[in-house]
């Protein structure tokens, strides 16, 4: 056994308590308020959000959830239970005195209780694992935010390590490249979830960390650069956002020459209402109907044995 308690902190964005409109209000005002997430002034903005936003998206956003819900909840928060489950199996297995325990940057559990819990444990170091393989200022350091306010009540602050991106990590690419299993006249799309180009030209280098994960998958796959490309997904508002965007892609593919799709959303390390509603049935709607004749959406990595094996890999690492 490792003689000291080690403390995993794994974090995701998070998910409303419920697929009701008040519960999806409460979720959606925390998520953005965000000045990681929404950055405009604060004054202006909540008179916007709160007079405007709100009132109008959280019905709206309510219903597509309960499209999406399950017995066991929203799909994000019940994938990430499983992964975190599976990932404390991996180290009660190996003999490792390990703890790990999960946090959401919104929502319930938060971050902040997740923090705590470790350190009541006794841990003697955090490593701190955002499910964002590609850094972003939106949700990696959104995340580094949460936890820094989780020690501020903390008189005994224990070391701790923070995992930056794994966007190019052997392990991850190849549980990616594991799902993939092209026909011969598939085109492969890698859809990211989107940010506001001026993130990117303010230094946010995500983009990069996509472009990458992408090459390296079509790389181990021995895609040629005609058979994949990567576009952005759910943009929100009228600024630019990283182009080419999704929707508008999907729309256009037919039209040159693209009749069958498969769709995977490489960012996301559980499926969620952006994978399962907007990827899997919109824009599937949406290809279809400008005469494509074949969509598939490759699910997300979610709790696969090659995925734990991955995060453990990188977990470990820090041990």
């Amino acid at each position: 056994m490792t003689s000291h308690k080690i403390g995993v902190l794994l974090a995701n964005l998070g998910t409303p308590d419920e697929p009701t409109t008040p519960a999806v209000k409460r979720y959606l005002k925390q998520f953005l308020s965000d000045p990681r997430v929404i950055d405009l002034p604060k004054f202006k903005w909540q008179l916007i959000l709160n007079g405007i936003i709100l009132p109008k998206r959280s019905p709206k956003v309510a219903k597509l959830y309960r499209a999406i819900w399950t017995e066991h909840g929203s799909p994000l928060l019940a994938i990430s239970r499983q992964q975190q489950q599976a990932l404390q199996h991996h180290f009660d297995q190996q003999g490792k005195n390990v703890l790990v325990e999960l946090g959401m940057s919104y929502g319930k559990p938060s971050i902040e209780s997740a923090t705590n819990r470790l350190i009541q444990a006794g841990v003697s170091k955090i490593i701190v694992l955002p499910l964002y393989p590609q850094y972003s200022s939106t949700t990696t350091a959104s995340v580094l935010d949460a936890f820094a306010r989780g020690l501020t009540q903390q008189r005994k602050i224990v070391p701790f390590e923070f995992i930056h991106s794994y966007h190019n990590e052997p392990l991850y690419i190849q549980a990616l490249a594991n799902t993939i299993q092209l026909a011969a006249d598939e085109k492969l799309l890698f859809s990211f979830h989107g940010i506001p180009k001026r993130y990117q030209d303010e230094g946010d280098f995500y983009p990069e960390h996509c472009q990458q994960t992408a090459q390296l998958v079509a790389e181990n796959l021995s895609l040629s650069a005609e058979q994949w490309l990567v576009t952005y997904q759910s943009r929100f508002g009228d600024e630019e956002w990283l182009q080419p965007y999704t929707d508008e892609t999907l729309e256009k593919l037919p039209k040159q020459g693209v009749s069958k799709i498969a769709v995977i959303c490489a960012g996301f390390s559980a499926d969620c209402l952006e994978t399962l509603e907007e990827i899997a049935e919109e824009n599937k709607e949406n290809f279809l109907n400008a005469g494509g004749q074949a969509y598939r959406y490759i699910p997300a990595l979610n709790a696969n044995a090659d995925h734990i094996a991955a995060l453990a890999k990188l977990i470990a690492d820090k041990i």
